[in-house]
């Protein structure tokens, strides 16, 4: 045997055992899902004041529908609505004119404000919003969620647990029209939403999610406020752990809120996901390496590859497919949805490994059309336009 042959031989037997541990991750994170969403979800015993503040950049594609499902709260409690963008001719303005008359009732208060305190220009947006807040239970939203009727009695119920800090939401991917956006969403709810879930169970993720961050004015304070996390590209990583840190409990809900896919080309879904890889990468390296395990299938096309088309090889390839299969069917049914687009999961399974692998080649993101560099603690450096 030569050296050549050695290293396909090695390289086969590597692809294939990476494929195998990735089958079992696959199968656990299939038990685990519906199990996570199955759990009871909790009331508030009281209905406190609440301020929703919602940065606001561009007209979104189904931006009324998203700021809708927010006043259609099942919340007896008074609820401000606080809007705020950097430019008083940001379009986003006109679908809050539009939203109130949809909800004359609302009430609703819009900060327009151009000054910038970091690279971060959604926590600037969030700094020049706040002193308008007029309540002392506080929910950031981004303007690309959807939520359901009860979203609010259920976050300010389980921020009244004993020692809760902050209430975040795991969230699935809702697609804007179109092939690239449902390819994003395949990302999140076979990809994303899997791995959450068994992080959490196996107690080895400790995530909080911008989509949702609900907590208090005095906790809040207690971290600083905003101001720390200016120079975050994942600030709402950041403001998790600065809780943790107060020794308060962050904690998510068995109850996902909908995230809009709004990538209309595959440029613009690989730059969102190369993002997504590379800040992950930064600030959790052994937790970005260990998400190696959801590319089953990827690996085991390897091992074909590397094993000159193998039987063996082969089997494993048809076991990772229908492994990551099952858990598309598990999770869509945790999740109340309908099976749809089986077939496009392979080819998403081979363009996230390609990404996954590129993720570890730069640290240089691009958000909203602006180069970045981050380095080692999740910070953002000076920016470049493109």
């Amino acid at each position: 045997m030569n050296a050549a042959h050695l290293l396909e031989v090695t390289l086969a037997y590597a692809c294939a055992a990476g494929a195998v541990v990735g089958v079992g991750y696959t199968v656990l994170a299939g038990a685990l899902i519906g199990r996570f969403f199955a759990r009871a979800v909790s009331e508030p015993s009281t209905f406190p004041p609440v301020t929703i503040v919602k940065p606001l950049h561009g007209n979104e594609w189904a931006l009324l529908a998203n700021l809708s499902s927010f006043c259609r709260q099942d919340y007896p409690g008074p609820v401000q609505f606080l809007f705020g963008v950097h430019d008083s001719a940001d379009p986003a303005l006109q679908t809050v004119d539009d939203l109130r008359r949809h909800f004359p009732e609302a009430d609703i208060t819009v900060v327009a404000d151009t000054r910038l305190y970091g690279p971060n220009r959604k926590i600037s947006n969030i700094l020049n919003m706040l002193p308008q807040a007029r309540h002392d239970v506080l929910v950031f939203a981004d303007s690309d969620v959807s939520v359901g009727p009860n979203y609010l009695r259920n976050v300010i119920g389980e921020l009244q647990k004993p020692g809760v800090g902050l209430v975040t939401c795991a969230y699935r991917g809702q697609p804007d029209p179109g092939f690239w956006p449902r390819l994003s969403a395949k990302a999140t709810n076979y990809q994303f939403l899997p791995g959450v879930v068994t992080g959490l169970a196996l107690g080895l993720a400790r995530p909080c999610f911008g989509q949702t961050i609900v907590m208090r004015r005095d906790t809040l304070e207690k971290i600083g406020g905003f101001t720390p996390f200016v120079r975050h590209l994942a600030e709402d990583h950041a403001i998790g752990e600065a809780v943790r840190l107060l020794g308060e409990k962050v904690v998510i809900p068995p109850f996902t809120i909908s995230h809009a896919c709004v990538e209309s080309s595959a440029a613009q879904l690989i730059a969102h996901e190369l993002r997504w890889s590379r800040t992950i990468r930064r600030i959790d390296p052994l937790g970005h390496l260990g998400s190696a395990l959801v590319h089953p299938f990827a690996f085991a096309l390897l091992a074909v590859i590397f094993s000159a088309g193998g039987w063996w090889a082969w089997s494993l390839a048809l076991a990772a497919m229908c492994a990551r299969l099952a858990l598309k069917l598990l999770s869509d049914r945790a999740l109340k949805q309908a099976h749809r687009d089986l077939w496009l999961l392979p080819f998403w399974d081979i363009v996230s490994f390609a990404i996954f692998v590129a993720s570890f080649w730069s640290s240089r993101v691009i958000w909203r059309g602006v180069s970045f560099k981050v380095d080692g603690d999740g910070l953002l450096s000076a920016a470049q336009d493109e």
